[in-house]
């Protein structure tokens, strides 16, 4: 029987299952930590916790994964540069039902569940959206039981965590490894190796083409495996997670002293998995990230054979049994590298390769920025990988053929389409040309991808394209995060929306009742409360639960526009300096993002928002009316805690730019009303509540477009609107110690997403979410309306529809 830490102060508990877990408890402390449970730490019980859930979850995988050989289930192989898991610990244990029994087996040895949750480092494996909406497919994939692997890097610093110092973002690395690793099962027999460099020596003999990869760098992977199990167990997915390394020192060179030549092969080796996203404004740095996802995608496709031969005779057979999905341009690479080997390897024809390839990859595009649609200097890449260069240049030649016959020999269209052109190698138009389906993530961005970025390869395959709008994992961000909401919920309807959150739609009819709408708005009170203590302890300042909370939450880039909520405040702050007694909606501003840490003028941005807050909270006059708080080191855990705060939701992009978005789903879900403009996922939401539970402002994307072919002039804004002349002007003239003459020149300049051209609708927008804020059983109806609508945008939905229109897989039965 285990024994207590505490006296009899714990109640010993005589459910029999938790007594189970106890003694597996008991087990891993002694085995791996060699201790005691009452001389084991809370650390100890954390990692011991989380080492008897992998192994569950383990066998749970196995069991699966046979199921689905035996019923010859379709694999989906999800390829991401990120995975933004957060922390498994809580989503493990809601997700197996265990979250009581793991309460009662730890109060056996008077140890709080609570303070493990608390240990945790956020798995910081991913930037933003992207990484976050893998994590949340991974969920989903395991509760549909559609047997899937997701494949990414084992970064050894995760995204960095932010420190802000004086306002300036500065970053700091993110050491998530000591805290994450538990979960992590090391898979020795699955490494692979990895080429760079070198040269490609080839003939043929009769029929017979021979390839030899001479002088190569070689790179082993090594693979981690995550466990991430869905709801009930229904199934478990994996994240493989590859850790580059050295295939061993160069002794001869070590012995003959070159030491740090020998130590510095090395590291070059090891440096792959090293960071998530190096700068990439130099050679090295470029170099770096095509290292980087050609070491992705090779060892991931040398596994996804490996895995298919194991069970099948032929890879004939691999467009039936398994999906190659490209999440991004990042992973573009699996393409040629599956053709590499097919050819090389399995002596398939290039007909034959070809046709396996692109039956059974998949591209989803994220994004319509420029810069974003990834390109590489022809010369890096033929240096760094002469085979993928030779196939990709084959793949090129071969596509261009058959385009320029399909357009009647329009050579400027073929021009547009080309996989290679000058001297740049472009990633998504190999996409385009390779894959078997292409997909934007909301429905006005896969129609901008068909009539603008894509529009010529539409007009020539337009059976290529469809549309999955993005989704969130709804028992994470509602479920998890906000259990009061969920209760509430659970209260009125039943528990069937934990699995199918369409049956959300039925709290509709509880916005016409009373007491339900002063209950919701009692939680969100709560929720808000919890919030406060949390920004009193880590920004020092006191907010105002009864307040609007005004949330956006994002990665910090000009498109998402954190300046024109800026502008906004500094105007609204300006006004109330100028008339403190005027009717007021107090409001609290509330920012989280971290920029790219070569993106100045985003951290000019970030500099102007805490600027910005240190004024207003020095002025007795205004600061009891209007807050601004930037919440440091923006992240998943944090996300949790203030999704269900949020009364605002700020979508603020200009319509047009934004893919889809996520976090607009998370917050709506949690019954914050969006204040946004037509863009992205924002189109969708609209439909979904009705015009009359949204704030909307701001450009079309047709008006957006139409203006830039008009000639936008944004100085023309500044002199003749007044709020923005003398918003501008201040910041112009500064406060502080330091102007924003940057930011200030980048909106009267260019202006490159219009934030002037939208300003005066957003200040609309604003004071209207703030007269109805006023009125608590209106607003709350709306809040209400908006987490009944949310249930499409479950990535549960989005998994359905890729199953459906993409990947034609069916779940384990």
């Amino acid at each position: 029987m285990p024994h207590r830490r505490n006296d009899s102060t714990h109640k010993h508990s005589h459910q029999p299952r938790a007594t189970v877990l106890a003694e597996e408890l008991k087990a891993k402390l002694l085995h791996n930590f060699s201790v005691q449970p009452e001389v084991a730490t809370d650390e100890n019980f954390y990692h011991a916790l989380a080492l008897v859930l992998r192994d569950r979850t383990r066998s749970l995988r196995v069991d699966f994964i046979d199921k689905g050989y035996q019923q010859d289930s379709k694999q989906v192989y999800y390829l991401c540069m990120e995975f933004l898991m957060g922390r498994s610990l809580k989503n493990t244990l809601y997700n197996l039902n265990l979250t009581e029994e793991a309460r009662a087996a730890l109060d056996m040895y008077g140890v709080r569940l609570e303070s493990l949750y608390e240990l945790e480092p956020d798995a910081g494996l991913g930037n933003g959206g992207l990484g976050r909406l893998a994590a949340c497919f991974l969920d989903g994939l395991a509760t549909k039981a559609i047997p899937a692997m997701g494949y990414s890097l084992l970064y050894e610093y995760g995204i960095f965590r932010q420190k802000l110092v004086d306002g300036w973002q500065t970053e700091l690395p993110d050491f998530w490894l000591p805290g994450g690793e538990s979960w992590l099962l090391p898979r020795p027999e699955l490494t692979k190796e990895v080429r760079f460099d070198g040269s490609i020596r080839e003939w043929w003999d009769g029929d017979y083409h021979y390839i030899v990869h001479e002088n190569a760098t070689v790179v082993l992977a090594q693979a981690y495996d995550l466990m991430v199990a869905g709801k009930d167990g229904r199934g478990v997915s994996i994240l493989r997670l590859w850790k580059s390394t050295a295939p061993g020192m160069d002794m001869s060179l070590f012995n003959q002293g070159e030491y740090i030549r020998a130590m510095e092969q090395k590291a070059m080796a090891e440096v792959i998995t090293q960071v998530l996203y190096p700068a990439d404004n130099h050679w090295e740095g470029k170099s770096l990230r095509l290292s980087q996802q050609y070491f992705l995608v090779s060892a991931s496709v040398q596994d996804i054979v490996r895995r298919h031969l194991d069970h099948y005779d032929t890879l004939d057979t691999l467009p039936e049994l398994a999906t190659i999905h490209i999440n991004d341009t990042h992973p573009t690479l699996a393409i040629p590298e599956l053709m590499r080997i097919l050819l090389d390897d399995c002596g398939y024809s290039w007909d034959g390769a070809w046709d396996i390839v692109s039956r059974c990859t998949a591209y989803t595009n994220h994004t319509v920025m420029a810069e974003a649609l990834e390109c590489w200097p022809e010369d890096l890449f033929r240096q760094r990988l002469p085979r993928i260069y030779q196939i990709v240049k084959e793949i090129n030649d071969r596509f261009s053929a058959q385009m320029m016959s399909a357009t009647s020999g329009d050579s400027e269209k073929t021009g547009r389409m080309a996989v290679i052109s000058y001297g740049f190698i472009k990633m998504a138009n190999l996409c385009v040309a390779a894959t078997q389906s292409v997909n934007g993530v909301s429905q006005l961005h896969s129609d901008i991808l068909k009539k603008d970025v894509f529009r010529d390869a539409y007009s020539v395959m337009p059976e290529k394209f469809t549309n999955v709008t993005n989704g969130i994992a709804h028992r994470r961000w509602l479920c998890q995060a906000n259990p009061e909401l969920t209760a509430f919920i659970r209260n009125r309807i039943g528990d069937g929306f934990v699995l199918d959150a369409s049956e959300l739609s039925k709290l509709k009819p509880y916005a016409d009742d009373p007491a339900s709408l002063q209950e919701f708005a009692a939680i969100k009170r709560r929720n808000k409360e919890r919030l406060a203590q949390y920004i009193l302890k880590s920004n020092g300042i006191r907010v105002d639960p009864d307040s609007l909370f005004d949330v956006q939450v994002k990665r910090l880039h000009e498109y998402k526009r954190q300046h024109l909520n800026a502008l906004h405040i500094l105007h609204t702050y300006l006004e109330l300096k100028n008339d403190p007694n005027r009717e007021f909606t107090p409001r609290t501003y509330l920012f989280g993002a971290k920029s790219a840490p070569g993106y100045y003028l985003a951290k000019e941005i970030i500099q102007f928002i805490c600027d910005l807050s240190k004024i207003i909270e020095a002025d007795p006059v205004v600061r009891d009316k209007l807050r601004v708080v930037y919440l440091e080191d923006y992240r998943v855990t944090l996300a949790e805690l203030l999704m269900p705060a949020a009364d605002i939701s700020e979508q603020i992009s200009l319509a047009g730019t934004e893919a889809s978005g996520t976090g607009n789903m998370k917050l709506m879900m949690n019954g914050a009303v969006t204040l946004g403009t037509l863009d992205g996922a924002n189109v969708e939401i609209c439909e979904a509540v009705g015009r009359d539970n949204i704030f909307l402002f701001g450009m079309t994307a047709e008006e957006a477009a139409e203006r830039q072919r008009q000639g936008y002039n944004p100085q023309s804004y500044y002199v003749a609107g007044e709020n923005i002349r003398r918003a501008i002007n201040a910041m112009l003239q500064g406060f502080g110690e330091r102007n924003y003459a940057d930011v200030a020149g980048s909106l009267t300049g260019r202006d490159p997403y219009m934030v002037l051209a939208d300003f005066e609708d957003y200040l609309r927008a604003q004071k209207e979410s703030a007269a109805v804020y006023r009125d608590t059983n209106r607003f709350m109806r709306m809040a209400l309306l908006n987490t009944a609508g949310s249930g499409v945008f479950a990535a549960d939905r989005s998994i359905q529809d890729y199953s459906d229109r993409i990947w034609h897989c069916r779940p384990i039965r």
